[in-house]
């Protein structure tokens, strides 16, 4: 390893260090008269990424919120929420935290235990309790289009990857988008493992942490009654749109107004 190499690894080491020990002290000394806004951090769940959120994000930065929408791994309920708790344990001051669809599972579990997160606002997203499974919550009630006809699985070394086929994407996924759109989501769709669409969810975080919920009516991956199961169960304040499963992204201006409606 050359020297500078060295250099650049010890740098950052540093850098890290000095983060940890900054988010500290942001957390003990906030914004004098208590007017600094929340840190959203955005969610997004199996099939996607973060850039569903771009409209969302867009408008809660034009007004004064602070945003992160990191890109969660998809490899496992457990494994993912671990990730995004660190992701949290990062960011000082009080956090509002927003999920989409399996994103939810992740919300769930990460932000159990932490005080910093104040909200937790779910967009068509899962919200289990404890033992619970995504697939669990998704044949609780009919009308889900996602089962094992409607996916493509390929190997990842130690499980399977699960894809929406080409083919029945836009009519499952987001059926309120132009067809266009969705040709290039598909196309670079995010996989879930497997393993993560069965995997037991742990104490959940709405039990001691608001929540509200935006319901999407055209669900066709997590039915709308279901929705409106795992809403009223949180005793989530809860609005509901006419869109697709992508709710934040055929409608993002109500999907921003409900976070902010929390962050408040």
């Amino acid at each position: 390893m050359t020297t500078s190499r060295r250099s650049l690894l010890a740098g950052s080491a540093a850098v890290a260090a000095a983060a940890a020990v900054g988010t500290s002290a942001a957390q003990a000394h906030p914004t004098p008269g208590g007017t600094r806004k929340p840190t959203v951090v955005l969610v997004h769940g199996a099939f996607a990424d973060a850039s569903g959120w771009n409209a969302v994000a867009a408008r809660l930065i034009r007004d004064g919120y602070p945003v992160i929408a990191p890109a969660i791994p998809l490899r496992g309920v457990a494994s993912d929420a671990a990730y995004l708790a660190t992701v949290l344990a990062t960011l000082g001051g009080p956090l509002v935290l927003a999920a989409h669809s399996y994103g939810g599972n992740v919300i769930t579990n990460a932000a159990t235990g932490n005080t910093n997160v104040k909200a937790l606002v779910y967009v068509a997203a899962f919200a289990p309790d404890q033992r619970e499974s995504l697939q669990d919550l998704q044949t609780r009630y009919p009308g889900s289009k996602v089962d094992e006809t409607a996916l493509d699985f390929r190997p990842n070394g130690v499980s399977a990857d699960a894809y929406i086929k080409r083919e029945v994407f836009r009519d499952v996924f987001a059926g309120d988008l132009p067809k266009a759109t969705t040709d290039v989501m598909q196309a670079g769709q995010r996989p879930v493992d497997v393993r993560a669409l069965g995997e037991p969810s742990g104490v959940p975080a709405w039990k001691t942490i608001p929540s509200w919920y935006l319901v999407a009516r055209k669900d066709n991956v997590f039915p709308a009654a279901a929705q409106r199961f795992v809403a009223q169960r949180a005793s989530a304040r809860t609005v509901e749109v006419n869109a697709s499963h992508v709710a934040m992204i055929s409608q993002p201006a109500a999907t921003a107004e409900l976070i902010e409606r929390a962050a408040r």
